[in-house]
């Protein structure tokens, strides 16, 4: 019976997703507002198909674990090191300039000094998913204001430990909240097992595990690398969004790291969906009903204050104006953190019950609210900002980029070509052992399939401008070939051909720049035997450049007739056959005349 209503619920879920999110995207409003509108109707106020809030949200929270690890996999180590200043220096100014102006404000309006203390750090927080989603999809996490969103979300996570040790104290239950050298020790354990096994551990496992190609056990042994991590920091008392990105960044460096985000990646987006589907569940109308002007007044001073924090730390760090309002928008929306503060503030005493139900509705309120408003910044706000004169700001990334697929014999040429003249390409492969030597040569190679199409994604073909297939075999460069025209039309793809047949069918699928595997090399050998059994250089010279551009003759009037009966193509081949041998004829008598 459990079984059954267990199933039950997952397709109520399910449908109530796919029906919102579809409603959503024709309307405009993005993927995150379905969500929410989703978890409205079928939640306590909607249909009542789910009672049970609590037991969905405590998986849910799993989605924004596998999104902070996913972005965590897009961070190397120094690269996060080189962002300490802005973590700091952004991260500090949000959170202590945004606690100070609500406490200033709560204070003048006779709050009390406690309630309005946790009160403010509760609505200092923003929500990481619901900020970074909106800046991935937009392509905007490497602009100049995502970064500033990034290293802010990012200093949140970190704060809110001290927060969560600072609202017992402020409550009446001062034994329970005494310190605890324990549990200190408890939690830098945990952080330092993470980056020791992270770093010494993971990385031979999964190349262990890609030696085997059983890609259901990769996938697997990722999950659970995730998971595991989550586990340990909740029970040492810390943030598993932070757990789960310290192991992201730890395996950044990895060649596996984009076989790993294509692994968690479909779990990443099904768990988040689900988070956004268990807050949209969570809004209590009964507190709006019952104090409209005071939930209508907490959403409106969320906003403005912390939107004047935002604007201020925009205008001195210089971030472009075009970049603003969708940096203080993402920032200024409460986070479901608030809700974990806001709970344990009630509990000990340091909030009073009723107010914090009335700040948690107003952050669940301001977070749906948040895609409308993100609709409207780019509708009409964007187009208006936007100058056809602007430059790109300074670290915009540069647009020629590069994925090599396959580090074989052909695949290890073109890239160290490459790499010779300045040009750093992605490569792809799928024998771990290529992929471990090629790094130590100094490659920027990567474990995975390249012919499929998540990997792809994961190793920037949206944005990349070239693609060459230097796989060998020729299913697979075909196959390849055909997912990269289908979903990437601005990729240009450079082919490697097994043969004048591959070629063909290359052809027909749309690819124009393709290179058998083998004929310059044939070409080459055929005027070195031809040199030395004729005792001419010179004359296997010519014959060879007279064989070259025949080929170019033979390939067009072929394709030409690639389809057509077997007998046609044969009657073609000779003629064109015939035609060689008299050109090379001609040839040496010209050459006999002149001498």
């Amino acid at each position: 019976m459990e079984h059954s209503h267990f199933l039950l619920q997952a397709a109520v879920y399910f449908a109530a997703a796919v029906i919102a999110v579809m409603l959503s995207h024709r309307l405009g409003l993005g993927s995150v507002a379905g969500y929410l509108l989703a978890g409205i109707a079928i939640g306590p106020w909607g249909f009542k198909l789910v009672g049970q809030i609590e037991d969905v949200r405590a998986f849910a929270e799993l989605g924004v674990v596998f999104l902070l690890f996913v972005i965590g996999l897009e961070l190397e180590p120094g690269r996060l090191w080189s962002m300490r200043a802005k973590l700091l220096g952004l991260g500090a100014s949000q959170v202590l300039g945004s606690v100070a102006v609500i406490v200033l404000v709560a204070w003048a309006l006779g709050v009390d000094p406690r309630a309005a203390l946790v009160a403010a750090m509760a609505l200092s927080l923003s929500s990481t998913a619901l900020a970074l989603q909106p800046l991935t999809e937009r392509g905007a996490l490497g602009t100049q204001g995502g970064q500033a969103t990034f290293a802010i979300l990012l200093f949140q996570d970190l704060a809110v430990i001290p927060m969560l040790a600072v609202v017992p104290l402020l409550g009446g239950t001062a034994e329970s909240s005494a310190f605890s050298w324990q549990g200190l020790a408890f939690a830098v354990g945990a952080i330092v097992a993470t980056l020791v096994l992270g770093h010494y551990l993971a990385r031979p496992v999964f190349r262990h595990i890609a030696r085997t190609r059983l890609r259901e056990i990769f996938t697997a042994f990722a999950l659970l690398l995730v998971l595991g991590i989550a586990l340990v920091f909740e029970h040492a008392g810390l943030s598993m969004a932070l757990g789960a990105f310290l192991a992201g960044v730890l395996l950044a460096e990895s060649e596996y790291r984009h076989e790993i985000e294509a692994a968690i990646e479909p779990f990443k987006g099904l768990l988040l969906g689900l988070f956004f589907i268990s807050v949209g569940m969570s809004v209590d109308f009964a507190v709006l009903f019952a104090r409209p002007w005071v939930v209508v007044g907490l959403i409106a001073g969320l906003f403005l204050l912390k939107g004047v924090v935002l604007w201020m730390i925009a205008q001195v760090t210089g971030l472009p104006r075009d970049e603003r309002p969708l940096f203080i928008l993402l920032v200024a929306q409460g986070g479901e953190f608030a809700f974990v503060l806001l709970g344990v503030g009630a509990a000990r005493g340091a909030i009073d019950a009723t107010m914090a139900q009335a700040i948690t509705l107003a952050v669940a309120l301001s977070m749906l609210f948040t895609p409308l408003v993100l609709t409207l910044h780019d509708r009409v706000l964007l187009p208006r900002l936007k100058r056809s004169d602007e430059k790109p700001p300074a670290d915009t990334p540069e647009a020629g980029q590069v994925i090599v697929a396959g580090l074989g014999r052909v695949g290890q040429v073109v890239a160290r070509l490459l790499n010779a003249a300045g040009i750093h390409p992605t490569v792809l492969d799928d024998d771990p052992d290529h992929v471990e030597q090629s790094r130590k040569f100094g490659f920027r190679v990567f474990y995975g399939d390249a012919t499929r199409l998540d990997l792809l994604h994961a190793a920037g073909a949206d944005q990349a401008s070239y693609l060459i297939i230097a796989i060998e075999d020729p299913s697979a460069i075909t196959r390849l070939a055909r997912i990269a025209k289908a979903n990437f039309p601005r990729l240009r793809i450079i082919a490697r051909a097994h043969d004048m047949r591959h070629s063909f069918e290359l052809r027909d699928l749309g690819i124009e720049l393709i290179e058998r595997e083998t004929w310059l090399s044939a070409l080459k050998l055929g005027e070195t035997a031809l040199a030395m059994i004729g005792g001419d250089a010179e004359r296997a010279r010519r014959a060879a450049e007279a064989f070259a551009e025949h080929d170019q003759e033979v390939q067009a009037k072929l394709y030409a007739v690639h389809k057509d009966t077997s007998e046609a193509r044969i009657t073609v081949s000779n003629e064109l056959r015939d035609q060689l041998a008299r050109t090379l004829s001609e040839d040496e008598r010209s050459n006999i005349s002149r001498r």
